[in-house]
């Protein structure tokens, strides 16, 4: 059994988001530049795997047929807007690699399954998060890892999925798409949501079935390394632990780094080491290392271009060190973001032992 899957293919690029747009082909490119760099794909702990497109069935496991039908008339049409406020939009070759993100995101959860792999790293675009089951939103057209996660409840059936959301943004899309289940724990941790995606606020919790299965962590803006890695220890890791996930999927941002000018946080690129060494470990004693990670958001290309390939060499059992500035938090942020930790705590010690 090899180690990491990583799955892309240069359709991927075929996404056009349009000129100046930060959700751009360039975001893949200089990832496999910096995965070429490092000589993983040499290695033979791992591969590169090409993904297939996700049927429509598997797309209308988490999205209506009528969106289905939408995005894919619109794409046919040679593209159009479908958020205005977020520049949100389909291109003509947008619908099937939408399928191809969707489809890949299957195909590393299928190769962790069959033990071929023993995790994997889906680099696709466009984004999935913020898409709903009606609606494309924040660059997402379809909700990759949303769809993975019924993949496993529907066809795998399991009963106990994790979601953890390491993005800058709140994930709108996949909170709303499990928030009235326990069968999938969903973990954010982001930025104040007060402007977008107005989700993610920290009584956030669920709804029915679901209450105590949402965990939100909504930061101030600036936040930078310390409190968030205190949030993921103190919160994310122990909710986790108890949850006991039978698969663990990410829903991996980059977006939070202190260069990104999309998102508005203040992380340093050696925290993204120190998260996914902490997942490695979380499944490797509650799921038997299983875990996919599916890019979402990140903007800034030399970011990308270092940290994304040393993230996958981490999973694939090479460690790579990242050196850089690690922003320092201003002492009225600091207090923020400890009172944000508190009445998180006070919130999700209702469900959970904190």
């Amino acid at each position: 059994m090899m180690n990491t899957a990583i799955v892309y293919s240069p359709k991927c690029l075929d996404h056009n988001s349009g000129r100046g747009h930060p959700e751009s082909p360039r975001r893949l490119q200089v990832i496999m530049d910096g995965i070429k760099q490092i000589g993983l794909l040499e290695q033979k702990n791992c591969a590169l795997i090409n993904p297939e497109p996700a049927s429509i069935e598997n797309l209308e496991t988490v999205h209506s047929s009528k969106y289905v039908k939408y995005v894919k008339q619109l794409s046919e049409s040679g593209g159009g807007v479908i958020d205005e406020e977020t520049e949100t939009v389909v291109s003509r070759e947008s619908f099937e690699v939408a399928r191809l993100a969707a489809g890949g995101t299957l195909q590393a959860i299928n190769k962790v399954m069959t033990r071929d792999f023993r995790n994997g790293f889906v680099l696709t675009r466009p984004p999935g998060h913020h898409a709903g089951p009606d609606y494309g939103l924040g660059f997402c057209i379809f909700n990759n890892v949303a769809i993975g996660a019924k993949h496993l409840l529907n066809d795998f059936g399991f009963d106990r999925v994790l979601i953890l959301d390491i993005d800058s943004h709140n994930g709108n899309g996949t909170q709303q798409i499990f928030y009235n289940t326990k069968r999938v724990l969903y973990i954010s941790l982001h930025e104040d949501p007060t402007e977008f995606p107005e989700t993610g606020f920290s009584d956030e919790t669920g709804q029915g079935e679901g209450v105590g299965y949402t965990v939100n962590v909504p930061f101030p803006f600036g936040t930078s390394d310390a409190v968030y890695w205190k949030a993921v220890k103190t919160i994310a890791a122990p909710i986790i632990s108890q949850f006991k996930p039978q698969f663990i999927l990410v829903s991996a941002g980059f977006d939070g780094h202190y260069r990104d000018a999309v998102g508005e946080l203040s992380l340093s690129s050696q925290i993204y080491p120190m998260i996914f060494q902490a997942v490695l470990e979380l499944a490797n004693n509650l799921c038997k290392g299983r875990i996919v990670a599916v890019l979402e958001g990140g903007y800034c290309l030399s970011v990308l271009r270092k940290v994304v390939p040393a993230v996958v060499s981490q999973m694939a059992g090479n460690r790579i060190e990242l050196h850089g500035k690690t922003p320092l938090l201003d002492s009225n942020t600091q207090n923020q973001a400890e009172k944000i930790l508190k009445t998180v705590r006070r919130i999700q010690s209702s469900f959970w032992k904190l």
